[in-house]
């Protein structure tokens, strides 16, 4: 699944070839995603300008003027830039089309990715306006994180997936930032000090800055939007490597399941 830094790593790809661009039409070949794409948006996007692209979560936000083109990546989906008239492959549900003669292609096997349209504020949106902080932005921190923590009994791998807490830490990235934080993941999250709290949310900024820096986690699906993998699949930790030696200590790297996820980690390094 494209986690944020890939997200990230897709609009930094795609937004200069569609910053500025005006929309020639729209062509939806497969309207049936996670909900179905708004038969209205060819008329909604035919003759508008993209003035800008902005990421809330793993949200892409396009900002048309009249409103916002807001579309998730779900479980498979890809952005890719191609000349218009590149015949589309079997999953290739969307094409918005520039007056320069190159479009902007949604690519989603699974269907599980979305297109939707919004009128005004698009993070009042009813999936955007209860999210948590950008773990990157000034409104995370260990002042922000510590006293949200307090008294909880959830693992604390679980309370930094949450969304509704901060967003954009998934499951690869978590792990590797409590790997570097010293923290097992399954440590009751009220049970963490203020420093071990501020140290999480160095490492989870580390760890997500890196991999944005470095184009993303290649896995099975993802590519980004210059169609070029990214390359931090091969600085992973702990991620995976189950039996592997810790490449601090040489124990083996343990796997267990937590909350239907699994979690890597080392016994000896995190605590």
């Amino acid at each position: 699944m494209p986690e944020l830094p890939e997200v990230e790593t897709t609009r930094c790809g795609i937004a200069p070839h569609v910053t500025g661009q005006d929309v020639h039409q729209v062509v939806i070949r497969q309207p049936r995603l996670r909900w179905p794409i708004p038969r209205e948006l060819p008329r909604l996007l035919g003759g508008r300008r993209i003035e800008q692209i902005r990421r809330r979560a793993k949200y892409l936000l396009f900002d048309c003027g009249h409103g916002h083109l807001l579309i998730h990546l779900g479980m498979s989906g890809s952005l890719r830039m191609v000349r218009a008239d590149t015949p589309p492959d079997k999953h290739d549900h969307l094409d918005i089309v520039f007056t320069n003669g190159q479009a902007l292609r949604l690519h989603d096997p699974r269907r599980f990715g979305a297109v939707l349209w919004c009128e005004g504020d698009p993070y009042t949106h009813e999936l955007l306006a209860s999210l948590g902080p950008e773990p990157l932005g000034d409104g995370f921190s260990a002042d922000y994180l510590y006293p949200r923590l307090r008294g909880r009994k959830l693992a604390i791998k679980q309370a930094i997936m949450d969304n509704k807490l901060v967003v954009g830490v998934g499951n690869i990235y978590a792990n590797e930032a409590l790997f570097l934080a010293g923290i097992r993941p399954t440590t009751a999250a009220g049970r963490l000090s203020r420093a071990r709290v501020e140290r999480l949310v160095a490492t989870i900024r580390q760890v997500l800055a890196a991999a944005i820096t470095q184009g993303g986690t290649t896995l099975r699906d993802f590519v980004g939007g210059d169609g070029k993998p990214g390359y931090f699949a091969q600085q992973l930790k702990v991620y995976g490597r189950e039996g592997l030696p810790c490449l601090s200590c040489q124990t083996p790297i343990r796997q267990r399941v937590q909350g239907q996820r699994s979690s890597w980690y080392c016994p000896q390094c995190q605590r």
